[in-house]
């Protein structure tokens, strides 16, 4: 297990830590999930995700190099602005999904899942025929994202930036807290409004007290809380509701796979999209008392094994149980009712839209 930075803090403080993806990881505080989550809808939360991969792609080539590994449309960035993107792999799945940044003309940064960093550097040189610089500043960076109606009021007590003229998929390179060149990017896992921060590995600690130190009530953030804010939202999580195998065209991720260009197998995900997929990514709502968990199988009315769910929980919001998962394209139709094998018991459920919290 590889430690975060900060990872000695979060314990000191009162963390639960786990191993996650191969780190150190704060899944819980001492105040727990319930709250931890409604911090972040209601108010502010501070999560370290220091464990995402930060790789830089520079040359006279990048932008050709993007387009054809990445299935978003690189060329409507400028300098500024941010992508959500996925590698499509050669056989019509995911390698991996990621967070694309325009800094210059020629230079982008591709921010990775943890799980995925060497994955994805493998992938990326293989690719590499357009004599682009590859540097992986992984070990370099921390990363806390700020998340949480009252965000923007307390990164503005920081800095001297224009919080609020930092649009959605945007960020800015500048001075927070007396820190210079922190990339402050208005991205997030919640679905809130947000920030991310990176920065050097010398100055997390001191952002991090800085984070904590303004006149806004904020809050630690773990792992726990962060996945029930996803799902809420109904943001996939690599490794559960997309990998190797699935596709973007099922995973519901077609407005990032843009046809306009060739890249890395498009042909078969564009024959995907026009003949239509035989499975596809649903929401589901529990209508019995269980939670749902990866791997559960879904089951039609008449007993038939139509799908498998990816991602459950019992959610804070609505408390009440949701999951993702993948089903049979004839019986994915929204109000459907469907059966999860939760145990040696078969929960009835419904199909909903996405995202479960509005």
């Amino acid at each position: 297990m590889q430690k975060l930075v900060l990872s000695d803090l979060h314990q000191k403080i009162g963390a639960k830590m786990v191993n996650f993806a191969g780190y150190y990881m704060p899944v819980q505080y001492t105040h727990g999930v319930i709250i931890e989550h409604q911090a972040v809808r209601k108010s502010v939360g501070v999560f370290d995700v220091s464990h995402m991969g930060e790789i830089f792609i520079s040359g006279q080539n990048a932008l050709d190099f993007l387009q054809y590994i990445t299935t978003n449309d690189v060329s409507r960035l400028v300098s500024g602005e941010i992508q959500y993107t996925c590698f499509p792999n050669s056989n019509g799945g995911i390698v991996d999904d990621l967070l694309l940044y325009m800094i210059e003309d020629g230079r982008y940064l591709l921010v990775v899942n943890a799980s995925n960093i060497q994955k994805d550097l493998d992938w990326i040189n293989k690719h590499n025929t357009f004599d682009c610089t590859i540097e992986n500043h992984s070990e370099n960076y921390s990363l806390l994202a700020v998340q949480g109606p009252d965000s923007q009021k307390l990164l503005q007590e920081l800095t001297e930036i224009n919080i609020s003229s930092i649009e959605y998929y945007s960020f800015k390179i500048g001075s927070i807290a007396n820190i210079d060149n922190v990339i402050l990017s208005r991205t997030g896992y919640t679905g809130e409004l947000g920030f991310e921060l990176y920065v050097e590995n010398k100055y997390a600690r001191n952002l991090w007290d800085a984070l904590f130190s303004t006149s806004i009530d904020v809050k630690a953030v773990g792992l726990a809380a962060r996945d029930t804010l996803r799902l809420e939202k109904g943001f996939c999580l690599y490794g559960n509701d997309i990998d190797d195998t699935t596709s973007p065209i099922e995973a519901g991720l077609g407005w990032i796979t843009r046809f306009t260009k060739k890249f890395v197998n498009y042909k078969q995900l564009k024959a995907q999209k026009e003949e239509g997929v035989k499975k596809k990514l649903i929401g589901l709502c529990l209508l019995e008392k269980g939670i749902a968990r990866n791997g559960y199988l879904i089951f039609s009315e008449d007993g038939v094994e139509i799908g498998v769910v990816t991602s459950g929980t019992m959610s804070p919001t609505l408390k009440k149980a949701i999951a993702m998962g993948y089903i049979s394209h004839n019986f994915s139709h929204e109000g459907n009712e469907v059966f999860i094998q939760v145990r040696n018991k078969r929960i009835k459920s419904k199909i909903v839209s996405l995202p479960f919290v509005k």
